[in-house]
């Protein structure tokens, strides 16, 4: 017989920013509201404001509270200090399940567990990468090292859950098969999401909008909507709306080609309020997993345009137009060049909107992971969370 009973469930993450942040907001949301109690580890040094006001929005789901440790994105001596904190408050929680999320957040809730469970407690280790680790190349120094570290805390842990078939198939190539249980479990957004956000009458004609870093390609972006400009004819407008440490290298990018007046440059809002800001949205990464900025762009009704890299494709579709290869500024803007020069670009690149929903909603992914966690527990010691 399954034991029904509510689930202690913490997650662990380093950095309250971007796709990882939205992924365990959603969850902790979902989890608190089917009666589980949701507690989260992460990292106290990074984040502003406005990740601020967004755990402001979630501590009424945070009945295990929210705790933040200092924890640096490099691996140093300081970890000891920070797992060992985090190992003190994860032991007083209580709980039946640990789910890791990045490779700092993978580390913490596989070491953390194992020592729980070498104490005789009965609790579920996952880990889900969210890329992370995996974009490193296992023929230099520091993916060698991480990747062999991956490997090694492989079998600390009860799951692996992948958030797309190409961080599966990542995994495999750079890291081995997996020796422990392993899913695949689509991200998916909340249905509120799923909401027609139509553009403003001085809406932009491009939108980036998520962290200010190389690996994201906001140098691509401004260097393609240069070319889409010259090969128009005409100027254009977009907005790059974001924070992040080379902000001020993009900006004097933009000084530099002239493009100060015709690209606007904000700091980190929702998506959704930026959305209306634009006609179309584009994502030039060099590397992703699966990107919440697809999904959000797609349940609004906004065109995407976007880098061939990581789960991208499995939404827009393999054969989609609106993908360009990763690093391509050439390439890139002939697809944005299509976006303002065909007026049928709307529906030529728009998924099926009730598969999408289907597919890719936050309602599939947190019940998903809930049998996971119940299956994993079952097998336990008969679920049971103490084992003497």
């Amino acid at each position: 017989m399954t034991d029904e009973r509510p689930l202690r469930i913490i997650h662990c993450f380093r950095s309250p920013i971007g796709g990882i942040f939205r992924h365990v907001r959603d969850l902790a949301e979902f989890h608190a509201k089917a009666g589980h109690e949701v507690g989260i580890v992460c990292d106290s040094l990074t984040g502003g404001s406005f990740e601020d006001s967004l755990f402001d929005e979630i501590r009424p789901y945070l009945s295990l509270g929210l705790i933040r440790v200092p924890i640096s994105r490099a691996v140093g001596p300081r970890d000891i200090g920070a797992f060992w904190k985090c190992y003190g408050e994860i032991k007083s929680l209580q709980p039946d399940v640990l789910h890791g999320h990045g490779a700092k957040g993978g580390a913490i809730a596989r070491l953390i567990g194992s020592a729980l469970r070498v104490n005789r407690y009965c609790v579920a280790r996952l880990y889900s990468p969210h890329g992370g680790s995996l974009h490193y190349d296992r023929k230099t120094m520091a993916g060698f090292s991480i990747l062999a570290a991956e490997r090694m805390l492989e079998r600390l842990g009860d799951a692996l859950v992948f958030v797309c078939d190409f961080e599966r198939d990542a995994y495999l190539a750079r890291v081995g098969k997996p020796r422990i249980r392993a899913e695949r479990i689509y991200n998916g957004i909340h249905d509120r999401d799923f909401e027609t956000v139509y553009a403003r009458e001085d809406a932009v004609d491009f939108l980036y909008i998520g962290m200010l870093r190389d690996l994201k390609g906001p140098d691509v972006f401004v260097d393609a909507f240069a070319r889409t400009e010259r090969f128009v004819g005409r100027p254009l407008s977009a907005l790059m709306i974001g924070d992040g440490p080379d902000r001020e290298k993009y900006q004097k990018m933009m000084l530099r080609w002239g493009l100060g007046r015709r690209i606007g440059l904000l700091p980190a809002m929702k998506a959704h309020d930026a959305f209306a800001m634009t006609r179309n949205v584009v994502v030039p990464s060099r590397a992703e997993a699966m990107p919440y900025i697809v999904l959000e762009a797609l349940a609004a009704r906004k065109p995407v345009i976007a880098s061939r890299v990581g789960g991208i494709p499995e939404v827009l579709g393999r054969n989609s137009i609106a993908l360009a290869d990763p690093g391509d500024a050439d390439a890139l803007a002939r697809v944005m060049v299509d976006a303002v020069s065909d007026p049928a670009w709307f529906a030529k690149v728009m998924p099926d909107s009730a598969t999408f929903k289907q597919t890719f909603s936050a309602s599939v992914m947190s019940s998903s992971l809930l049998r996971l966690y119940r299956d994993i527990l079952a097998k336990q010691n008969g679920g049971n969370r103490h084992a003497s």
